[in-house]
């Protein structure tokens, strides 16, 4: 009886020691709920218990790292000072890095209706620094009694944009590692980034960042080469989910890399890619975890 009961007891505590553990990512915060990379779109993700908040950074005319996901103003979600509706055809000339920051955060881009997300909540919001954010964050966390959230940061570049919508990514990365370095987030940040350019620079200059490469879902080359291409293996490999196969995961172990999908919108495949060995998931709906 005693032999039996043991025998329960370890398989029960050994089957907890190697459950899977899932980094659960809000992305953008949590933009099927929220205004996207906002504040309180961060804020809504903690109290869905994400564990890391995706966001995406700019910079502004003034040297500020603004959250965003454009560097110009979204005709979709934002709206002028004057409360007139941003057009598809001004969007363009209202680029951020030749905007001051103050004349950024007088856009509201939380109360328009989202074509895309109409469970969205609308409220009143602007485009946050990121300095801000995460100073607001943490002090939240902690009020509510919760771990202290990740950050997952994607630096946007490209390099037919270089010097119209962002510096080169030598300045880019300078800066927003110069600011992360002014705020308590030691082992709870990461960097991503679609561009290689960014990541090649952070490795060589900055070998202790944790770095994410997002691959593209119409990349044509297989993502061995990718990987070669590179010229080293990133902590994290973030293809789009519809790209995750059981060939992907095990590639991805033999590289030791985690695998984290974007952006996965339904419960039946955020539950698939859990039994294929994903490490975390990014979606717009935290609510689903």
């Amino acid at each position: 009886m005693y032999k039996f009961v043991y025998i329960i007891i370890f398989i029960f505590f050994n089957g907890m020691a190697t459950a899977q553990v899932i980094d659960k990512q809000g992305h953008r915060g949590c933009r099927g709920l929220m205004p996207e990379n906002t504040i309180v779109a961060m804020l809504k993700a903690i109290d869905l218990n994400c564990t890391t908040l995706e966001l995406d950074v700019v910079l502004s005319a003034d040297g500020k790292v603004v959250v965003s996901h454009e560097a110009f103003m979204n005709h979709e979600i934002a709206t002028k000072p004057n409360g007139e509706h941003v057009t598809a055809g001004e969007a363009a000339m209202l680029n951020l890095y030749r905007m001051p920051y103050g004349q950024i955060r007088s856009f509201d881009v939380g109360m328009r209706p989202h074509p895309r997300f109409p469970k969205q909540l609308k409220t009143a919001a602007f485009k946050p620094t990121l300095d801000t954010l995460i100073q607001t964050c943490d002090a939240y966390a902690k009020q509510q009694g919760k771990p202290l959230p990740k950050y997952n940061i994607e630096i946007k570049s490209l390099i037919e944009t270089d010097g119209v919508y962002h510096p080169t990514p030598a300045v880019f990365c300078e800066q927003v590692v110069a600011l992360l370095a002014t705020l308590n987030v030691q082992n709870r940040y990461n960097i991503q980034s679609f561009d290689i350019r960014v990541l090649q620079y952070l490795r060589k200059y900055y070998p202790s960042i944790p770095l994410a490469y997002l691959i593209e879902p119409d990349e044509p080359a297989a993502y061995e080469t990718l990987i070669q291409s590179l010229g080293f293996t990133p902590e994290i490999l973030s293809p789009h989910y519809s790209k995750v196969t059981p060939a992907l995961i095990a590639m991805a172990k033999q590289y030791r890399m985690k695998v984290i999908p974007w952006t996965v919108n339904d419960l039946a495949t955020i539950q698939q890619l859990i039994q294929l060995g994903v490490d975390g998931i990014i979606t717009d709906y935290p609510n689903l975890f």
